[in-house]
């Protein structure tokens, strides 16, 4: 989505209150960076997101960016995590992955999330992924603007996103 504004909703049936619903807004303020927020209204919690872009991806090399948001999925409430996240879109397959280093204020400690994304024709693709402590998979529909997810949160608990820019 190339935006000024982003926006999702996502909710995840748990029994943990935090991870729940969560909701996010965020705009760009400039072609390399990103501001936003977080709010996870079952906590009653409001948390920054931030997203600076150190290097945009080329035939040869990976996207690099650094950024902050929420800890994981099911993290205690007020803890944030910081990244440095690596990806690249393959040329030759429809697929992308990314690696990431993160500090996790849950945690007190240092995570490696990684992860990677079979695009299939119609907007559909499939993600798997690693948080650094668990693993999800999604089935994600992007349409222009906006998108949807189907999520396997732990890989055993249901959860749906929607999304858009403006």
């Amino acid at each position: 989505m190339d935006t000024d504004w982003n926006a999702s909703a996502r909710y995840v049936d748990t029994t943990v209150d935090r991870a729940r619903w969560r909701l996010t807004a965020s705009y760009r303020v400039f072609d390399i960076a990103q501001i936003g927020f977080e709010y996870n209204p079952v906590a009653t919690e409001i948390a920054p997101i931030a997203t600076v872009f150190l290097l945009t991806e080329t035939d040869r090399r990976p996207a690099l960016f650094l950024g902050t948001s929420t800890d994981r999925i099911g993290s205690p409430e007020g803890t944030q995590q910081y990244y440095l996240t690596a990806s690249k879109l393959a040329t030759w397959v429809p697929v992308s992955a990314y690696a990431t280093i993160t500090y996790s204020e849950w945690d007190e400690g240092i995570n490696f999330p990684f992860g990677a994304e079979l695009y299939v024709p119609g907007g559909f693709s499939i993600r798997g992924m690693y948080d650094g402590n668990q693993p999800h998979a999604m089935v994600n529909w992007f349409g222009g603007r906006v998108g949807a997810s189907v999520m396997a949160v732990w890989l055993d608990t249901f959860g749906v996103a929607i999304f858009g820019g403006f």
